[in-house]
């Protein structure tokens, strides 16, 4: 591994002196637990496991700890205090006759080679602490208050844990181990009440140096070849933040600061371990993001990063950087992990997420999650890639760190190594405060995937109709059971209207609505009747066709389509270039990249169209304001909208324009256009309702219009204006104008 010299290599080594036997301690353990009617403690074992070798010594003597040292040269010491009955606490270090409580008798056990970590077990263990540091072992641990047997077993088996699960350093490990005692020991109150009373950090300390990636030899190589500096700039790594959702092994309670702050600091340390040990195992050019692409100076490159964690966990990472660093595998592979684990924070939790607002009661239990124990929810905001590795990790069922922070499931995926013991233990010091917590707490909700399903909720039968509403309070029936063929043709514009414009057609049942087919429909829509009697006004108009869309679904995206969270200006005022920036960063976020040129904004997009760049301004501007994509043929494609791009010629001599427009509108237009609501319409001119019919748009006001509404003498059939380079259609107002602007000339001579 890259940090061999900064703390342990990957299969270490432990000494653990005891001061009993532990199956003398478990009995103790039980007749105390009896005589208070409590569950008795399941104290956990010092064994071998995973990536640690366990040697166990019970109250040696000083020759006998001695030859054990000098043979094994462990990596870890573990040096267990005596333990107290009357108060359960533990004591100094001394076994019988054998006394380590003196700096200077601990430190003459000690030869040449020493071992990278000792853990002292004992109260008051500062001075301790620091002679072994004195004497050049580089990490030692002490507590330096009273400590009660739990507290001490709970720390102890959460430290010595995340070392059998992987090979981590000494630091991450105690951080780790800290947060647990934090989450469940401190949280709780399972402290004696004189260290409550004292001053300082409450729970064990560390003396050593944290471990840093160090990249400064690198550097000076490139600097004897490279003058300048600007070459050996750090990377940088291009990633989105995510929300995750975790099952945390307890009793209900209030998610406070203390609970919180304990969850970060134990996944940070968690992820900085599988960062400290990660490898790089291939590296490929990439695109660089096509939103910063015309950010980047010169001799800048950007590389697709394949990295397997210290726990073999697979990521990919996006990285720029200068060419020196991006082509040396070693000097980018430190680069990378000095950017991600200094970082200020990679976990970041928020209690008041969406779900806080759900009815609060104990989540349903499940086997595979902590053993069918109690769990409640937090929700965090991680890093793409470390959701990535989270996730791999909680299927390893070797993998032991997320125990020790109560994690037992993962954004649904149970945490597979989460046994019956860990829960016991977990719950034992939470049964302490669980009289205090209210049931009821308001901040405790119901994770999203435990909540059972409504009893009332089937899936729709195709025989089956459901009555609604409208806007004016009466039922109506709804279209399942009535299905009626449907011409696309005739499809009827979206109203104006500021609330949701496209939603999926209410009457399909599920087989129906999700057959694969988005974007074709055959699927009936028989007419909502309206009672109007006589002109209405625009305002009443566009209540109806409010409440008629209401009860409508076009289901054409498989992914779900919900409002593009954009601050730019409406349509009618929006420049070219704002209105293009936000296409662009919409694409990227719907997963369109292939869309988006490698020049970014400057190329984009990169559809031609009579030899001239593709007007997606224009196009999107003259489709919306008459009423939308799907409108269909009731828009004249080549007179009403190819003729306001730029485009158009005066000599065009393109065939099947109409069709060409409606197949670059529906790549990168169309999805765009029902997460806004830049559409606009109307209701129909003469009948002023919005049903489905022969829609026809007046290409001299852009006034929509039923074609059979219309009944003047002459005007032919509906298909003649529908179809792409069809006649076009005027309003009977619009021609009423023009004949009498005809008459007025003729009759002054004109």
């Amino acid at each position: 591994m890259m940090f061999h010299s900064q703390g342990v290599s990957r299969h270490c080594s432990l000494l653990a002196v005891l001061s009993g036997k532990s199956r003398d301690i478990k009995q103790k353990q039980k007749q105390g637990a009896a005589s208070e009617d409590q569950p008795p403690y399941p104290f956990p074992e010092v064994s071998s496991s995973g990536h640690l070798e366990v040697k166990v010594l019970i109250k040696p003597t000083a020759n006998e700890l001695g030859r054990a040292l000098e043979q094994l040269q462990p990596d870890y010491v573990y040096l267990q205090g005596q333990l107290l009955e009357d108060r359960g606490e533990i004591g100094p270090l001394v076994w019988e006759d054998f006394d380590l409580s003196v700096p200077e008798t601990l430190c003459g056990l000690f030869s040449s080679k020493l071992p990278n970590t000792v853990y002292l077990e004992n109260p008051k263990g500062e001075k301790l602490a620091e002679a072994l540091r004195n004497k050049g072992v580089p990490h030692t641990i002490y507590w330096k208050n009273d400590f009660s047997k739990y507290a001490a077993s709970h720390f102890r088996h959460s430290f010595f844990s995340v070392a059998q699960s992987t090979s981590s350093h000494t630091w991450d490990a105690f951080q780790l181990a800290l947060a647990s005692f934090r989450l469940y020991c401190i949280q709780n109150n399972v402290l004696p009440s004189n260290s409550q009373k004292g001053a300082g950090k409450l729970g064990p300390q560390i003396l050593g140096v944290p471990p840093n990636i160090d990249v400064s030899p690198c550097v000076e190589e490139m600097k004897e070849e490279e003058a300048s500096p600007e070459t050996i700039s750090a990377v940088k790594i291009y990633d989105d933040d995510v929300n995750m959702r975790f099952l945390v092994c307890g009793v209900p309670c209030t998610l406070d600061a203390c609970l919180l702050g304990s969850l970060e600091d134990g996944l940070n340390a968690l992820l900085f371990t599988e960062i400290r040990g990660c490898k790089l195992h291939n590296r490929t050019s990439a695109p660089p993001p096509p939103l910063q692409a015309g950010t980047f100076s010169r001799g800048v490159v950007t590389m697709r990063c394949d990295i397997s964690t210290c726990s073999s966990a697979h990521i990919s990472l996006l990285v720029s950087g200068s060419a020196d660093t991006c082509f040396n595998d070693q000097l980018l592979e430190n680069h990378i992990k000095k950017e991600l684990i200094e970082k200020s924070q990679l976990v970041k939790a928020f209690p008041n997420h969406e779900q806080s607002k759900s009815p609060s009661s104990e989540p349903r239990r499940s086997a595979s999650v902590a053993c069918g124990s109690n769990v409640f929810e937090v929700c965090m905001r991680v890093p793409a890639w470390a959701s990535q590795v989270l996730r791999q990790l909680a299927p390893n069922v070797s993998y032991r760190s997320l125990v020790m922070l109560g994690i037992a499931s993962i954004q649904g995926l149970p945490v597979a190594s989460f046994n019956k013991d860990d829960a016991e233990r977990l719950l034992f010091f939470c049964t302490r405060q669980e009289k205090e917590n209210c049931p009821n707490d308001p901040v405790f909700s119901i994770p999203s995937w435990l909540i059972p399903p409504p009893p009332n909720r089937k899936r729709s039968e195709p025989s089956s109709s459901t009555k609604s509403i409208n806007a004016s309070g009466q039922r109506i029936e709804d279209i399942g059971s009535h299905r009626q063929k449907l011409n696309l043709a005739a499809m009827r514009p979206i109203p104006h209207s500021r609330r949701h414009k496209i939603l999926p057609f209410s009457g399909l049942s599920e087989g129906a609505r999700y057959n694969g087919d988005h974007g074709k429909s055959n699927q009936p829509l028989a007419p909502i009747k309206h009672n109007v009697s006589g002109p209405t006004s625009v305002t009443n108009r566009k209540s109806l066709s409010n409440s008629f869309q209401a009860h409508q679904i076009i289901s054409l995206n498989p992914l779900p389509m919900k409002k593009h969270g954009c601050d730019r200006a409406p349509i009618r005022v929006c420049s070219e270039e704002e209105f293009l920036r936000d296409v662009m960063q919409f694409l990227i976020l719907r997963g369109h990249n292939r869309l988006i040129p490698p020049g970014g904004l400057a190329e984009f997009p990169d559809a031609v169209l009579n030899a001239k760049r593709l007007d997606l301004f224009n196009l999107y501007r003259e489709v919306v304001s008459r009423g939308g994509f799907h409108v269909g043929n009731g828009i004249n494609w080549k007179g009403q909208v190819f003729s306001k791009m730029r485009n158009h010629t005066m000599t065009n001599r393109m065939t099947g324009v109409g069709n060409t427009l409606k197949r670059h509108y529906e790549t990168y237009l169309l999805e765009y256009e029902l997460a806004h609501d830049d559409v606009d319409g109307e209701c129909c001119l003469m009948c002023h309702s919005s049903a489905a019919g022969d829609w026809v748009n007046c290409g001299v006001c852009g006034e929509w219009a039923h074609f059979g509404c219309d009944r003047r003498q002459g005007l032919g059939a509906f298909k003649d204006y529908a179809k792409t380079d069809g006649l076009e259609y005027v309003c009977p107002r619009c021609s009423a104008l023009k004949f009498s602007k005809k008459s007025q000339k003729t009759a002054n001579g004109y």
